[in-house]
């Protein structure tokens, strides 16, 4: 199943139901929510909560590289900050314009 985040401020972020479940966690939102709202309100935390997670991987991953984790160099390993980028630069454009994001319904 697929998620699509919308506002006025943006073209709509796609994502499957797994992913976006994941980000929703992140923000402090019900993950299982077929619909919901992040407000404008909203935004400064949830875009910082996102990149706390990015770097939180980022410095996890480093860690997994320097001790020699065959599992760090795979190709199919696709990060959080490559799923959630789309994402914060929704918000952020969504800030910009002073608009909600939502998703279903």
């Amino acid at each position: 199943m697929l998620i699509t985040f919308k506002s006025l401020a943006s073209s709509d972020v796609v994502m499957f139901e797994k992913n976006a479940q994941e980000l929703l966690n992140i923000l402090g939102k019900d993950p299982n929510a077929l619909m919901g709202i992040v407000t404008v309100e909203q935004f400064p935390e949830a875009i910082a909560r996102l990149k706390a997670a990015i770097a939180s991987e980022s410095e996890g991953h480093a860690r997994v590289e320097i001790e020699g984790d065959a599992e760090a160099d795979s190709d199919e390993v696709v990060s959080i900050g490559q799923r959630a980028l789309p994402f914060i630069e929704l918000l952020e454009r969504s800030l910009a314009e002073n608009v909600p994001v939502t998703w279903g319904g």
